[in-house]
């Protein structure tokens, strides 16, 4: 049984006479929608199918929450504005577009760029937008609920705290904020509150002071933990999925079960707490400084939209599973061809069979051309189609453009952004260099192969077998490391032809290029040209230039620099201004022309940041990836050699060690405050 089944025939277990059962999904558009935000949605989606198949009707309900606070300035946002920390605290559709006002706010932006994906997973969706919820005053009644019940909410939140509350902190809690009409901020605070609760007294940061009337005025917004639950009741939601953080033990959903329970009377909905999702291989052009953000949209550059519901279909929620942007990205569409075309004989397991069908999209038609052989061959010819068509033709394949078109961009766009280093191109000129390495015997089966060639008028079959049987006429009929030998073979002819040790199969790669395009590269018959030689100092020197330049310098310590005198005493607010957390090196990469500093991404414990650290001339990379770190999290973000830092990290620096990170053991969470 599929996953999503279990969950659907939980649902119908819980309320087995309900007429259309509702599945919800929420994400905040604080900035671009990362692809692991999408198990959210797809893990609705496949409950909403499920719950079709079995003969009931149900809807996926999607809530873009903007009226939520903006808490913190993506690092995209940061370099168009580098003073939009002003908007800290206002609600999102408060904002402005950072990019240009091509959207009429902030959250429409990022609205917009993630629906537009989710049109190519055919996915319907009712959509409700929070702030219009809430200015149009549809939440009035709860919201006042929620203020004559506060005292009862803070008792059920303080009963998932470790700590007792502060005296008078229950008295003054309020399960609200309001929005201040002077500077947009969500910085107030309410001083009083009428008996009946439609009237309350409040004061802001900013200097000012006003009374609200809560059957009237509607520039406000429960608090997230009472907003949530307050929406299962609202929209009568009997699924929604969260990630582990909120199904942790004391988590959000155990916090909203008993609120939606005991204040707003309504049966919490199933839930399924969602594993994340990993990223495999963001190489090339692909990284934070070329603007590319993980988001569905830049999946679908790469992955059919089939492929990626797959994807989330074929893997329990409880369970993590990567993107791959690296090649384990054929193996992907590999496995999917190989389950489909099993699906479409009808040989599939039921199970498999189930996970296919849940990734198909209506009105959609799958083409199974070889992704793996898209890129091998497609990279050679420069994605010429009718050479291509012409290639798949003498291959024995024979698929037109119609069936590989769609996933042809996508090979090409893998190969240009994420893996150019798997480009197969035919090099430029004669490989002399290479060739020159070689002994006689390898020279031997070079000269045999490019006879063969250029005599042409063999079959795919016979030029398989020649390709074992040249290595026989050099080194005997029965050699006895005939394997290691043939092995070498191939290994000289890619070298001469694409520059590296291995590629597409041989005999396919030999075969589907046009033999005049290539036969040159292994015939060393005649000397080398002028042009071949120059070209080969070029490079020779070019590689001794690269060499000398990465090449690390020893770095030379002195004696110890004399202690420094203790600074000036300070209190514990002040030390405990200092937000440090142990932070988890995920990348480390080189800033271009900066001779001194490193662009480092730490996993936060709450998500991802980007700190720079002149820290080049005492740390390789590889050195630094994988290690726990202390970073000061609160730091004001600055532009250092052209990257927004937020942060920076701990270390000792001394004339006798230089500069030394101060790392922390691994077995500390990310996260993890250090006091």
């Amino acid at each position: 049984m599929h996953w999503a089944e279990r969950i659907a025939a939980e649902i119908i277990r819980s309320k087995p006479d309900k007429e259309e059962y509702v599945c919800a999904a929420g994400i905040s558009p604080s900035g671009s929608v990362h692809i692991g935000n999408f198990r959210d949605v797809a893990t609705s989606y496949f409950v909403v199918k499920a719950l079709r198949r079995m003969g009931r009707k149900a809807r996926l309900l999607f809530s873009w929450d903007e009226f939520d606070r903006f808490r913190k300035v993506p690092a995209n946002v940061a370099d168009t504005d580098g003073e939009f920390e002003r908007h800290i605290g206002r609600p999102y559709v408060d904002i402005p577009d950072p990019f240009g006002g091509c959207h009429e706010n902030y959250a429409r932006h990022f609205e917009a760029e993630f629906m537009e994906a989710m049109d190519q997973f055919g996915i319907e969706t009712d959509y409700r937008y929070q702030a219009e919820m809430y200015r149009s005053g549809k939440y009035v009644d709860q919201i006042l609920l929620a203020l004559a019940k506060r005292l009862e909410i803070f008792d059920i939140l303080e009963g998932f705290k470790t700590q007792d509350a502060a005296e008078g902190e229950r008295e003054a809690y309020y399960p609200v904020s309001i929005f201040c009409p002077e500077c947009g901020h969500d910085s107030t605070k309410i001083t009083a509150l009428s008996s009946d609760c439609n009237l309350a007294e409040y004061e802001c940061k900013c200097g000012h002071k006003g009374s609200f009337d809560f059957t009237a005025d509607f520039n406000c917004k429960l608090v997230w933990k009472v907003d949530w639950p307050m929406r299962w009741m609202y929209e009568g939601v009997d699924f929604e999925p969260g990630g582990k953080d909120h199904a942790s033990p004391g988590g959000s959903y155990q916090n909203g079960r008993l609120i939606s329970e005991r204040i707003f009377h309504y049966p919490a909905p199933v839930f399924q707490g969602y594993e994340f999702i990993g990223i495999r291989g963001v190489a090339g052009k692909m990284s934070g400084s070329s603007g590319l953000s993980l988001t569905p949209g830049t999946l679908l550059q790469i992955y059919q939209p089939e492929i990626i519901l797959w994807l989330y279909s074929k893997t329990e929620p409880s369970k993590a599973f990567d993107f791959c942007f690296d090649e384990g990205i054929l193996q992907q569409y590999y496995e999917f061809d190989k389950q489909y075309a099993l699906f479409k004989e009808g040989a599939a397991q039921e199970l498999n069979a189930s996970i296919i069908e849940y990734s198909l999209i209506d009105g959609r038609e799958i083409e199974t051309a070889p992704m793996s052989l898209l890129v091998q061959m497609g990279s050679v010819v420069d994605f010429n189609v009718p050479m291509l068509e012409l290639i798949f033709e003498k291959i024995g394949t024979p698929y037109k453009y119609g069936q590989f078109k769609d996933r042809l961009s996508r090979a090409r766009y893998w190969l240009e952004y994420c893996a150019p280093e798997s480009a197969n191109r035919l090099n430029a000129r004669r490989n002399w260099a290479y060739y020159n390495t070689l002994d006689e015997g390898a020279k031997r089966e070079t000269a045999l192969l490019c006879d063969y060639i250029r005599k042409g008028g063999y079959s795919l079959e016979e030029l398989q077998s020649e390709l074992y049987a040249i290595p026989r006429k050099v080194y005997g009929e029965n050699p006895p490391n005939l394997k290691q030998i043939q092995g070498a073979f191939f290994t000289h002819i890619y070298q001469l032809l694409i520059g590296k040790a291995k590629g597409p199969r041989l005999y396919l790669f030999l075969y589907a290029i046009e033999a005049e395009r290539y036969a040159g590269l292994l015939d060393f018959s005649s000397p080398p040209a002028g042009d071949e030689l120059r070209s080969q100092a070029e490079e020779e020197a070019e590689e001794k230039a690269g060499a000398k330049e990465e090449a690390r310098p020893a770095v030379e310590y002195g004696a110890p620099d004399p202690a420094e005198p203790w600074k000036d005493e300070i209190g514990m607010d002040a030390f405990n201004a200092v937000d440090l957390r142990v932070c988890k090196v995920l990348k480390c990469a080189e800033i271009r022309k900066s001779h001194n500093c490193y662009k480092i991404t730490v996993d936060d414990g709450l998500g991802q940041r980007v700190i720079v650290s002149s820290i080049k001339k005492y740390y390789a990379p590889e050195d630094l990836i994988g290690r726990k770190i202390i970073v000061a999290v609160n730091l004001k973000p600055a532009r250092i050699a052209g990257v927004t830092s937020e942060g920076m990290l701990l270390a000792a620096t001394n004339g006798a060690c230089g500069c030394q990170v101060v790392f922390a053991d691994d077995c500390i969470p990310e996260g993890t405050a250090v006091r």
